[in-house]
């Protein structure tokens, strides 16, 4: 019920802003640049004695373009957790674990996030710790061999996934030369070849971990003035020297692509249909028009959800993706079929949809209705610090800053009826599309 509230009172007081400064992030911040490149926003809200930190490293699967080296961002989401000569691996989690922290990590195509939640009196210990495993993590031949037979591990069992399979299929038909051909955990041959490459992991390591390539985030109880002090302190010797990655540009895709995946086992059907889209911009008004479309068009609300999951029956999930990507990504339309027989007549329900949307405006008031939702959406999503920092990480990574949320959401507010036709009629058409069907091997 608390949480409810504050995040009630969070849209009624941003709501009553907005009229005066057309603003939607509802908290005041610090941001400060370090002279070695490090950027830290500190944000202090209503939170008592609780604190979040985000480490967000701007380096995903996307920036493995060397032969054969898919995986390595996500490697060292792990290895990060293997402690430096002053704090080692295990003495690490001990001081984490004694202090209440909850510390964890993620990866994505696009960067690497390490967060944790702790109390205001233990920050400083938590900027020690992290500043110090950030410059200066240190790791065995025989540990990191290790952590790879994990990584191995880890893939084995996310591929039991349907989901995880069709994605895998689908990324390496739609690519060519982009390193979004493979998945965040990379090519299974790579991984298996990751205990020879020690000395590749060395380099890995200082080429992109380094403090132009990372953005921190803290939010909470904490005061803006010293925590940017105590950064300065723990983090200003670490040394400049991030290599940006010379990732290849996709060629324009001419024609369309299919394929078909069989999962080991027994599933029901999934039909994944991807379009080339554009990389995240808000200056891009087709990109933010395409962003309302796929929830305006496959979303819970739309006349082909309604048709196809509660009159007809027919799927048990319908749902569109236009992601926030730093290159350009694929905009999906997924459908899980409860029998194979029904997947061409979906499949041409959702090119019938997609036709209606290129030649039909859409109704005003309910694209409007649409824009309201997002916004109190993202703003619902702010009412502890762990969410805020969580919320603004994929933006901090993919910008190098949260001041293009407003850029956002400002944007969003600007497109028409005829912005979400041209969307329509621009990425969502038969030379962008890649069509891959998964199917059980047993019914």
């Amino acid at each position: 019920m608390q949480r409810f509230v504050f995040a009630v009172l969070i849209v009624l007081s941003v709501a009553g802003s907005m009229a005066m400064a057309k603003s939607i992030f509802p908290y005041a911040y610090t941001r400060e640049v370090l002279p070695n490149g490090l950027t830290v926003y500190v944000i202090p809200m209503e939170s008592p004695g609780l604190v979040a930190y985000y480490s967000v490293v701007r380096t995903g699967s996307r920036d493995e373009f060397e032969q054969g080296k898919s995986g390595y961002a996500h490697f060292f989401e792990h290895m990060m957790f293997r402690g430096t000569k002053k704090y080692p691996g295990p003495v690490y989690d001990s001081l984490i674990t004694g202090i209440g922290a909850d510390a964890n990590a993620y990866t994505t195509d696009d960067y690497t996030a390490f967060h944790l939640n702790f109390a205001t009196d233990d920050l400083e210990k938590v900027i020690e710790l992290e500043s110090d495993r950030f410059q200066n993590l240190s790791y065995a031949e025989r540990e990191f061999q290790t952590e790879a037979g994990a990584v191995y591990g880890e893939y084995r069992k996310s591929i039991t996934s349907p989901f995880a399979l069709l994605n895998e299929r689908m990324q390496d038909v739609a690519y060519d030369v982009h390193t979004y051909k493979h998945t965040t955990i990379g090519f299974e041959a790579d991984i298996k070849k990751m205990p020879e490459a020690y000395d590749y992991s060395k380099s890995f390591y200082q080429r992109y971990y380094r403090p132009e390539n990372v953005v921190l985030l803290i939010t909470g109880d904490v005061n803006p003035a010293a925590t940017i002090a105590l950064v300065k302190r723990y983090y200003g010797g670490w040394a400049k020297g991030y290599v940006p990655p010379t990732i290849a540009a996709e060629p324009p895709q001419k024609a369309e692509r299919s394929a078909s995946v069989t999962y080991p086992g027994k599933t029901l059907p999934v039909l994944d249909i991807a379009y080339k889209g554009d990389a995240f911009d808000p200056a891009n008004r087709l990109y933010v028009a395409a962003a309302l479309l796929g929830d305006l068009a496959f979303g819970e609300t739309s006349a082909l959800y309604k048709k196809l999951y509660i009159t007809e029956q027919k799927i048990e999930m319908l749902d569109a993706s236009i992601p926030v990507n730093r290159d350009m990504p694929l905009f999906e339309v997924l459908a899980r079929v409860k029998k194979e027989t029904d997947i061409d007549s979906i499949r041409d329900d959702i090119y019938a949809t997609i036709r209606t949307f290129q030649t039909v405006p859409v109704d005003a008031q309910r694209l409007s209705d649409l824009k309201r939702r997002q916004r109190y959406q993202f703003l619902m999503g702010l009412d502890t610090p762990d969410r805020v920092a969580g919320g603004l990480a994929r933006f901090a990574a993919i910008s190098g800053g949260i001041e293009v949320v407003e850029d956002y959401f400002a944007a969003m507010e600007t497109v028409t009826p005829d912005d979400i036709r041209a969307a329509a009629q621009h990425y969502f058409v038969p030379e962008r599309r890649t069509v891959v069907v998964l199917k059980g091997a047993r019914p």
